[in-house]
């Protein structure tokens, strides 16, 4: 079947796109509490899931930015919970500095650790970033143990992480899991209320605070 439209983009320019969907997120939020540079971050979330509710939901610790920032400019690690925040992040603007991504959740020995405790890859995943990895920052936007695992290794003085943007999408343990985070007074980090979230704007937060990095 031949379909047929007189509909034509407004702009096929990816400069033009970006400021022109700014422009309307901007005008469709309104008003709001956030700072200039948690704007930045809370609007590219918006952007990458057309979600208001969502951005409006976002929580930043008062030192998230800043030490992401300089987690960023120290070559500190990445740390992603799933391979999806690997492929959609910039990761030349780590490299530049020093640092990389790594994603531990499909390495051989996680798999078998993993059976053997009959538990979940992620939280094994985290337990081996935290052993390989000093400081760092965690990005974590699909398993909700992951997060939990994190959470409970920096209870226990084991991890300290720079930052953690954890935003888990999901219905087990997702908002929750949140919930714990936010509560944390050890590390900053950025999240957000209830079970959205996910990959996508995981990668949002941690490019926005990467490119926040690049400043000079």
């Amino acid at each position: 079947m031949d379909f047929k439209t007189d509909f034509k983009p407004l702009t096929v320019d990816p400069d033009k796109i970006y400021d022109y969907s700014f422009s309307i997120i901007a005008e469709e939020m309104g008003p709001h509490d956030f700072t200039e540079d948690e704007w930045k971050i809370v609007r590219r979330i918006i952007h990458a899931s057309a979600d208001f509710e969502l951005g409006k939901s976002v929580i930043i610790h008062p030192d998230a930015i800043q030490a992401g920032v300089n987690a960023i400019r120290k070559g500190r690690h990445v740390i992603a919970d799933v391979q999806m925040i690997e492929s959609g992040t910039g990761k030349k603007r780590f490299e530049k500095h020093g640092g990389d991504l790594h994603c531990y959740i499909a390495d051989e020995d996680v798999t078998i650790e993993a059976k053997r405790q009959n538990t979940t890859r992620a939280i094994i995943s985290m337990q081996k970033a935290v052993r390989e990895n000093e400081g760092g920052i965690y990005a974590i936007g699909n398993a909700p143990t992951a997060l939990l695992e994190l959470i409970r290794l920096i209870k226990e003085g084991i991890a300290k992480p720079d930052l953690i943007i954890g935003m888990p999408v999901g219905f087990v343990s997702a908002a929750e899991s949140k919930e714990e985070l936010a509560k944390m007074t050890e590390v900053p980090f950025i999240t957000n209320v209830g079970r959205k979230g996910g990959s996508t704007v995981t990668v949002a937060a941690l490019n926005a605070i990467s490119l926040l990095a690049d400043q000079v």
